[in-house]
């Protein structure tokens, strides 16, 4: 058989179109040719008019390559140009758009009526989102190179963007960009954001997408590096009338400072250093300006964190009184009240109810304690007959009650013979 014979027939002069989809996607990106019919679309609504622009916005939606140019179209509707690399604006005669949160008022209630326009944008092409927040990012690493109005206006707007949950607080991490926190750029900026945000939000919702945003123990990190402590951030914030943020930060500061102690306890007592994290202890508990009953648990804490506990119930039992033993003079230092003894007790006791391996053991604990005069008569027959209603009483209680009866006998006792 010849070779002629198998070349297939070949219809001439048909074209083949390629598919939509594969047109759009090996087209040639021109950010210009669309921002230049973007443009078009929000010059034709009337000045002024937002509800006008938000209905050619939607309109435009089926036309323009929205998906593809969205980083374009968030340029233009924030700062009304598009930007060139380094952050200036493009330069190439073509006049600013007439809507964009630039244009607007440099007050909150124009710039409110602007991010209004975004919501409706997004609600309707909900693609956007991704694009959006992108873009807004790509911005604030460029506020340097704004007008100082044209900067407030975008940091108000980034409030509300983000109280609003159109964008997360992540955008704010360009900020710590040294050059903009060394020119105090960023903590300016920051100061607006967080001052629209509390206007929408509690400071509970602001911590909690802090938190998320990874930035929750980093707000300091926007200070310039010779502004960078606790009390230039409450002077800054209260001057701004921000009052909420520093008592935030403060129970934040707080959080870690606990968790500080309790770590470096915990890391003291696994190697043995049983004199150095008493100094430590000492130095904590005069700086931190904690009493004593917040910070006993705290020491416990970091004790039962040094061991390694075993599995079989046996040998829980003997690790935890040879620890408790160990530690009595530890415990000791910083239990010298009958409150703070009442507060070990408590911490003792949520510990070992929510730790199932050592529920057994509150009772030996406890008369141990007793015993190495870390906890006091008149401390433990409080905890059983006025003591609140913390977890595990009820379990606890029961457990107690033949060393709570032979207590309150020795008491008698010693009353008898005090009458006699």
């Amino acid at each position: 058989m010849s070779s002629a014979a198998n070349v297939k027939p070949v219809l001439q002069g048909v074209k083949i179109r390629p598919r939509k989809g594969v047109q759009k996607a090996t087209a040639k990106f021109e950010p210009t040719v669309f921002r230049d019919a973007f443009i078009s679309v929000l010059s034709a609504a009337t000045p002024g008019n937002l509800e006008e622009v938000s209905a050619k916005l939607d309109a435009a939606g089926n036309t323009l390559e929205y998906r593809r140019y969205a980083e374009t179209l968030f340029e233009i509707l924030i700062a009304g140009r598009l930007l060139a690399p380094g952050g200036t604006f493009l330069e190439d005669g073509t006049p600013a758009s007439p809507f964009s949160i630039f244009q607007a008022e440099d007050d909150l209630a124009s710039i409110k009526k602007h991010v209004d326009v975004f919501h409706k944008l997004m609600r309707r092409y909900k693609y956007l989102q991704r694009g959006f927040e992108d873009t807004l990012m790509n911005l604030l690493q460029y506020i340097n190179k704004f007008t100082p109005e044209d900067t407030n206006k975008l940091a108000m707007a980034t409030g509300l963007f983000c109280s609003s949950g159109l964008a997360t607080l992540t955008v704010l991490n360009v900020l710590f960009k040294e050059h903009l926190v060394k020119e105090g750029l960023s903590l300016q900026f920051v100061t607006t954001v967080f001052k629209t945000y509390l206007m929408d939000q509690s400071v509970d919702q602001f911590g909690l997408n802090l938190h998320k945003a990874g930035m929750s123990d980093r707000l300091l990190d926007f200070f310039p590096p010779n502004k960078r402590d606790e009390d230039s951030f409450a002077r800054h914030f209260e001057a701004e009338d921000m009052k909420q943020l520093v008592v935030f930060q403060n129970k934040k500061q707080l959080i870690l400072r606990k968790e500080s102690i309790v770590e470096n306890v915990r890391s003291l007592l696994e190697e043995g250093r049983i004199p150095d994290c008493l100094v430590f202890l000492k130095a904590q508990i005069k700086e931190s300006g904690l009493s004593e009953p917040d910070f006993i648990p705290l020491v416990w804490t970091g004790m039962m964190a040094s061991v390694d506990w075993g599995t079989r119930v046996d040998q829980i039992d003997n690790q935890i009184l040879k620890q408790v033993q160990q530690y009595s003079k530890l415990l000791g230092a910083f239990c010298t009240s009958p409150k703070t003894e009442i507060a070990l007790m408590q911490t003792i006791q949520v510990n070992f109810y929510e730790d199932a391996r050592f529920i057994k053991q509150y009772r030996a604990v406890t008369q141990l304690l007793y015993k190495n005069d870390v906890l006091s008569e008149s401390a433990i027959l409080y905890w059983a007959e006025k003591g609140s209603k913390t977890q595990g009483r009820t379990v606890f209680m029961k457990q107690m009650e033949p060393f709570i009866h032979w207590l309150k006998n020795a008491s008698d006792e010693e009353d008898s013979d005090d009458d006699e």
